[in-house]
Formats: structure tokens, sequence, C-alpha cells
């Protein structure tokens, strides 16, 4: 699925994690993927639903979400060109005029919440973009969207994985089981992809020995 061009000025989150060779359950949205040559749908990753906001509201010739086809125009040009924290900003402006135009449900508002939470991933912002994402997940299971909601817990799990410090590792990652385990209880793709719950699982587990070593030891760790 094509999907907004990454900044040509490298943004920090675009380096991998450092745990990133031992957790390697996300695919990154810019990673191309082979396809299953089967009729199976095509597996969900994070802000997969970026593109489809881009995609359809651009493509919208009459009603109240054309409305917002101009400013989603300005915000993609700005993410072209690197300026990340300008269309950070037009992002958050556009949901907040969306959301007074449509409504907090509406499927047009709840794609431009997850373009914004793509963005604040771009910008550096792993905690604005790890709790946009799994607010968009309890919703999305809310209103019976099994794919839109895993594809927003991944999202959620890719900014948790930008996110260094241990111990709030550990307090996110609480969070986020919480919410996968609820949707992976349901039919779906969640509960179709138990595996990235339980390497989650694994992460979290790590983060705890990380932690207590830090705690043991702050000293060693400039503390």
């Amino acid at each position: 699925m094509p999907a907004i061009v990454p900044p040509s000025a490298p943004a920090p989150v675009l380096a991998p994690p450092e745990e990133s060779a031992t957790d390697s359950y996300l695919a990154p949205e810019w990673k191309v993927e082979e396809e299953d040559p089967g009729p199976k749908p095509a597996p969900v990753r994070e802000f997969d639903g970026v593109a489809e906001a881009v995609l359809e509201l651009e493509g919208t010739s009459g009603g109240a979400a054309s409305l917002f086809v101009e400013p989603l125009s300005r915000i993609n040009e700005a993410v072209k060109l690197g300026r990340i924290q300008e269309a950070a900003e037009m992002a958050e402006q556009t949901v907040a005029q969306a959301t007074v135009a449509l409504g907090p449900h509406h499927p047009e508002v709840l794609k431009l919440r997850e373009l914004t939470a793509y963005i604040a991933y771009l910008a550096g912002d792993a905690l604005r973009s790890f709790h946009l994402s799994l607010d968009l997940a309890g919703l999305r299971h809310r209103l019976r969207d099994e794919r839109a909601a895993y594809g927003n817990i991944q999202s959620a799990a890719a900014a948790w994985r930008a996110v260094r410090d241990p111990l709030q590792g550990l307090h996110l990652g609480r969070d986020l089981i919480a919410v996968w385990t609820d949707l992976a209880a349901d039919a779906g793709p969640a509960a179709d992809d138990l595996e990235q719950l339980e390497k989650a699982r694994t992460r979290m587990t790590r983060l705890a020995e990380r932690a207590r070593a830090l705690d043991s030891a702050p000293y060693a760790h400039g503390q």
C-alpha cells in the first residue's frame, strides 16, 4: 500500500532502535515486504491507515470530508520536504477542525488521527505517537473494526520500541499488552497473529531486566 513519502532529511526516529536486532517483530512502515501470492489479505503493519487517509481524502470530490483535502495536501508536502514539526502542527489543527465538522468517530477523523500519530513518530515524539495509536486501537476495537484496531496496535508497538528508557517502556508496555490482549480475545488479525503478542511480552521481560540493572547500578548509567 503506498504511503506518505518519508522526508528527504532523515528524522531521528528512523534510526533503528537499540533493540532492533532482538525485537524484530515489527516491520517498519517504509520497508517493502513480499506479498503472499495466496488470497489472504495483506498483513497488518504499523501506520497502515496513513496511506488510506492520504489517498481517500485526496480523492474526495464532495461532502464535508472534501474540506480537508487542501490541508492534507499541505501536510503531505511538509512531510516530503522534511518540515516535520510544521506538519505535526497542521495535522493537530486539521484533526480538531475535522472533529468539530464530522464528529469524533467519523472514519475520516480516525484516519486523520492515524496520520497525526505517524507524524509524531517521524518527529521523534514516540510517547505522543504511542498514546494516539493506542487510543485509536481501543476505539476501533469498540467499533468492531478489528483489522484497523490491530493496525493501530502495531503502530503503538512501533512507538513503544522507540522509547529508550526501560522503566517508561515497562509502564507503556503494560498498557499496550492490556489492549492487545483484548483484541486477541476476539476473532480477527490479532487472534491470528498471537506470536507478535508473545514477542511483545518477551520484550517486557527484557525491559524488566534492564530496569533492575539500572536500579542496582545507577551511577554506572550516568545517574
